[in-house]
């Protein structure tokens, strides 16, 4: 009996702990809603919500999870249409992963070097048609960071498991290619097979590294878009949005 008694009092201990814990974890969310909500700015608020991200993952998605309606307008649409266009400018740190032309050859390598293996989902731009704004390279990486945070937000994903890919493939925005402090592929978009064929190799890449990544495009041009959905929707775990 007393050993019953000892067991039951150790649970409600524990119970009490988990519950603590738990409310300690409500009053933080709030704390840094309530900071976020301090920035007068859409972008401010973006900017320190990836600040948030960096400095502390945990934070952030709680955040994310618990705060959803009121954080998403800044983490996604229609904030990220701004970061996207300001990428550059606002020296923004990418979460994501850049596969540049010159990485020919060895996009299964890049992906094996990333530092989180387990991936099941990816969500890839090539930047040519970010939301209504047109053609923004590189910074095209925002779109595909906003997004991804969609299957953890709402889907319930561990964001260990999620990877944003931006396909810098380069860029037919003059406004870009004379941009100094543009830091993506200062060259013409490539065509055809040239295009083609680099895509193909990501996605192999891709199916050969993790099998069963479900490969999410994002936001590129109609003329790529329709071409890529027929070529590798009975290939591959994949949809156009």
């Amino acid at each position: 009996l007393g050993q019953n008694l000892t067991s039951v009092a150790a649970a409600g201990r524990g119970g009490s702990g988990r519950k603590a814990a738990e409310e300690a974890g409500d009053r933080k969310v709030e704390r840094l809603y309530a900071q976020i909500a301090e920035k007068e700015k859409p972008i401010e608020r973006y900017l320190a919500l990836r600040a948030l991200e960096e400095e502390d993952a945990g934070a952030f998605h709680a955040l994310l999870q618990q705060k959803t309606m009121e954080v998403l307008p800044y983490v996604y649409t229609p904030t990220v249409g701004e970061a996207c266009q300001r990428y550059d400018e606002l020296k923004i740190n990418t979460h994501g992963l850049y596969l540049r032309l010159s990485d020919r050859g060895r996009i299964l390598d890049r992906l094996r070097e990333w530092p989180r293996q387990d991936i099941k989902v990816i969500v890839v731009t090539d930047g040519e048609r970010i939301l209504g704004l047109g053609d923004l390279g590189a910074g095209g990486m925002g779109i595909s960071e906003g997004k991804i945070l969609l299957y953890s937000a709402i889907g319930g994903v561990d964001p260990d498991h999620l990877l944003p890919v931006c396909l810098d493939v380069g860029t037919n925005n003059p406004k870009l290619l004379s941009d100094a402090a543009y830091r993506g592929v200062k060259t013409a978009r490539p065509r055809g097979d040239d295009y083609g064929s680099f895509v193909e190799e990501f996605m192999a890449a891709v199916s050969e590294w993790r099998p069963h990544v479900f490969v999410q495009f994002e936001d590129f041009a109609n003329h790529n878009a329709f071409t890529l959905l027929r070529k590798y929707r009975e290939r591959y775990p994949c949809f156009n949005d």
